[in-house]
């Protein structure tokens, strides 16, 4: 934390009366969709890059990503004059892949999923010598991603649960490792969409399960399969996975808009759509939730704006009207 105060944003927590009244609970919105690059992910790509020595850094990094953490990647590379290649599926936002080539990244689009473009990027790797930055499969972009738990908690000490969007898991192990460490005492439950819930699937079941093919708006959590690393912590640390809908995740988007005037994408949304849908089942007085991105690809919002109306259990007509 000490090692990234100078270069990250410390985000707000955002409080809304409105929303604690829906819930009946104290909700507390860590803004990470304010972060450099939109994302969180910067945070965990910093911290990942100060670890390599001068000579790793020669070589120039590459990774795959779903968006967010290659543009972490990219601008992190960039402050440190370090070439860098991004594998990103073909139906990656558009609004994602421009940022990542405006920091001066070579971009990469192949495959459906972030597993196609992930197995691509191995095999470059391979052939280019270049670093590989994993987007959740590392311990020290777990540690830097955890960086947002020690960050809440100093500013709302009373916090007594988190929940945290999964796609990988590299966002919540870190945050459940750190928040525990404070005290252990919190409950981190984790959240995926139902149409990419390959780590709910194999936590409630003990046992790794992978997806042939996931389906969702939040792209950003759009991920086949646990990682080999962070699945076992995910296992001791984390309290609870739940899934939500992607029209549960629309209705969190436009609501968030509506609401606070701010702009969460699918991924970021997660958490909060698990609050909304599943409020009655979480014992909690001070609810931290993790808005993890804010990257949406404006173009969607007619799409979202549909899979909201066939839910919006909490937002009125007259929005959608709009």
């Amino acid at each position: 934390m000490k090692r990234l105060a100078p270069i990250v944003h410390r985000t707000p927590l955002l409080t809304s009366h409105t929303t604690d009244n829906l819930v009946g609970k104290n909700v507390y919105c860590k803004m990470e969709n304010q972060q450099k690059t939109g994302a969180f992910k910067f945070r965990g790509a910093s911290f990942k890059l100060m670890q390599l020595s001068r000579e790793q850094l020669a070589k120039g990094v590459i990774t795959a990503s779903a968006g967010n953490h290659a543009q972490g990647v990219a601008n992190a590379a960039a402050k440190l004059g370090v070439k860098a290649t991004i594998y990103m599926a073909e139906g990656t936002p558009l609004a994602k892949i421009n940022a990542t080539r405006n920091y001066g990244a070579e971009v990469v689009l192949t495959g459906e999923s972030f597993q196609e473009a992930y197995r691509a990027s191995i095999e470059q790797q391979l052939v280019s010598g270049a670093i590989y930055i994993h987007p959740f499969d590392d311990y020290d972009v777990m540690a830097g991603q955890g960086t947002i738990a020690m960050e809440m908690l100093r500013q709302e000490d009373r916090i007594d649960t988190i929940l945290v969007p999964i796609g990988g898991g590299g966002l919540i192990s870190g945050i459940a490792v750190a928040a525990k460490h404070v005290n252990r005492n919190i409950k981190i439950i984790g959240v995926q969409s139902e149409g990419a819930s390959a780590i709910h699937e194999s936590y409630h079941s003990n046992m790794v399960k992978n997806l042939s093919k996931v389906s969702t708006i939040a792209e950003g959590i759009a991920v086949k399969e646990p990682g080999k690393l962070t699945f076992p912590i995910i296992q001791e640390y984390v309290d609870d996975i739940v899934t939500v809908k992607d029209e549960e995740i629309a209705s969190a988007i436009i609501y968030m808009l509506e609401r606070n005037k701010t702009l969460m994408e699918g991924a970021g949304a997660a958490a909060l759509a698990a609050l909304f849908a599943h409020h009655d089942k979480i014992k909690s007085r001070h609810c931290g939730v993790i808005v993890s991105g804010g990257n949406l690809d404006i173009g969607k919002m007619s799409e979202i704006q549909i899979l909201a109306e066939q839910l919006h259990p909490i937002i009125e007509k007259s929005y959608m009207a709009l």
